[in-house]
């Protein structure tokens, strides 16, 4: 039973945390006069609108009985949702390289301040019931590795979308033809880090922040 609570509060605090970012970056570029999530209806917090079939689902239970073959006896969910469409053109036409830093920073901040506010309800020391407690756990454990995850320089990652950003608003266009030839290298380079002893080193800094986090 505690192995089925633990799955449901772990997806579901996976699902809050992809569906949550994807609608920060569409909701931060209406602020700047983009309103093609909007007008798509993406800005709904309705999670059919932005279940992706293999990011949301196949691959975070695949990964899931992966590590619980390998031996894990405690597994992490992670996945994506289906991107909210954003007119980096029209963001940057109205706000300038630095508003389309901001438009890729959106769910970066947004997963961080959720990890934050369930690790400040985590230690108000009230009675809460136990599948709260999980939630409120994974919570902080999903959202730091997504947050630390999408900062990696690596496109077509959002921390490599705002160094190109910042790269072009300080009249650098140097990174951004790199990351332009290495795009269509993404996914492979971020399939590598997650799947060999990559990962251990790239995502101390998460687990560091996850403890700090925890620790009352």
């Amino acid at each position: 039973m505690n192995e089925i609570i633990n799955f449901l509060t772990m997806a579901l605090a996976l699902v809050i945390a992809v569906i949550g970012h994807e609608i920060m970056h569409g909701f931060v570029a209406k602020l700047f006069g983009d309103l093609t999530a909007s007008e798509e209806g993406r800005l709904s917090i309705n999670p059919i609108k932005h279940i992706d079939i293999v990011g949301t689902i196949i691959f975070p239970i695949f990964l899931y009985l992966s590590q619980k073959l390998a031996g894990s006896s405690s597994p992490i969910l992670f996945g994506w949702a289906k991107p909210v469409p954003v007119n980096m053109f029209v963001v940057i036409r109205n706000g300038g390289y630095l508003a389309g830093t901001a438009v890729s920073l959106a769910g970066v901040v947004y997963n961080f301040l959720l990890a934050i506010t369930a690790s400040f309800i985590l230690h108000l020391n009230v009675e809460l019931p136990i599948i709260i407690n999980y939630l409120l756990l994974y919570t902080i454990i999903i959202n730091i590795i997504l947050m630390v995850f999408n900062l990696l320089p690596i496109p077509p990652l959002d921390g490599a979308n705002a160094i190109r950003y910042t790269a072009n608003f300080f009249g650098n266009r140097s990174i951004g033809y790199f990351f332009d030839k290495i795009e269509k290298f993404g996914m492979i380079i971020l399939l590598i880090i997650l799947f060999t002893p990559l990962q251990h080193s790239i995502f101390q800094p998460a687990w560091s922040l996850i403890q700090s986090l925890l620790t009352p």
